[in-house]
């Protein structure tokens, strides 16, 4: 069976990790995954995409450790995507948004950390654990420092102890609690808002985010006004861009066509 469900509501793609017991990704999930999210990138009547897992229990306990053992590497063929194929997917720039429907340890976590939006169900929980198998987070430990205080990231990654939806939120790892039964219905309220909107400009902040994450601050902007990202030159260049300006000087709702 595909681990791998997707479903297509408009311009909003809905992609589901069922891969039973535990939503837990071997090297043919991951490969199939990128394969999934690379082609949702490249389909231009596609907006936004949420990914979520199966069941109620597990969102995706990241490395299936029972196919490491039969065999799958570590350091394996993860895909175009890299590990979930979002990670090191080039050119990524859609919004996705993560619907955390439980556990979200490991890879798990990585793989929601990758999406720009997390909303999690109230029972949702957390960790890091590789430390605890002699191996290591190595996204997490690239992205969690940038994303919560460095002590706090510091202690997740070297105890790999759980923590609740709460703390979570607390320090900022998840956008919105819901109750789970909830969970899809507030996921698909935003991608349908994210889908109404500017798909050129979305592009363009993806593209200005990346490219300012290690790079100082009047360099981007040295690269944005010169044009040198090509979403952003796309953008000026684009019809969306004159019908936004239109649609406010008439006092109407603008109508993107992402051109």
């Amino acid at each position: 069976m595909d681990p791998i469900r997707t479903e297509t509501r408009g311009a909003v793609f809905e992609v589901t990790l069922d891969r039973p017991k535990a939503n837990a990704i071997d090297l043919v999930t991951s490969r199939r995954m990128g394969e999934v999210f690379a082609a949702f990138r490249d389909d231009p009547d596609l907006r936004v995409a949420i990914i979520t897992g199966a069941g109620g229990k597990f969102f995706c306990p990241g490395w299936d450790l029972k196919a490491a053992a039969d065999g799958d590497a570590v350091d394996g063929d993860y895909g175009v995507g890299g590990f979930g194929g979002l990670q090191e997917l080039r050119g990524m720039n859609k919004p996705v948004i993560a619907a955390v429907n439980g556990i979200a340890c490991g890879g798990g976590l990585e793989l929601a950390l990758s999406a720009d939006i997390i909303i999690a169900a109230d029972h949702a929980q957390f960790a890091l654990p590789e430390i605890r198998s002699g191996t290591v987070a190595d996204a997490a430990s690239v992205k969690l420092p940038k994303r919560i205080p460095y002590h706090i990231a510091m202690e997740l990654l070297l105890t790999g102890r759980w923590f609740d939806v709460a703390e979570a939120k607390h320090w900022g790892l998840v956008n919105e609690i819901v109750p789970g039964a909830a969970l899809m219905d507030r996921a698909r309220e935003m991608a349908d808002l994210l889908a109404s909107g500017p798909p050129l400009v979305y592009a363009a902040i993806k593209e200005i985010v990346r490219d300012a994450e290690d790079a100082k601050f009047q360099d981007t902007m040295n690269r944005i006004t010169k044009r040198q990202l090509e979403t952003v030159d796309r953008l000026y260049a684009s019809e969306d861009q004159l019908e936004g300006a239109r649609a406010f000087s008439e006092k109407r709702d603008p109508v993107w066509k992402g051109r």
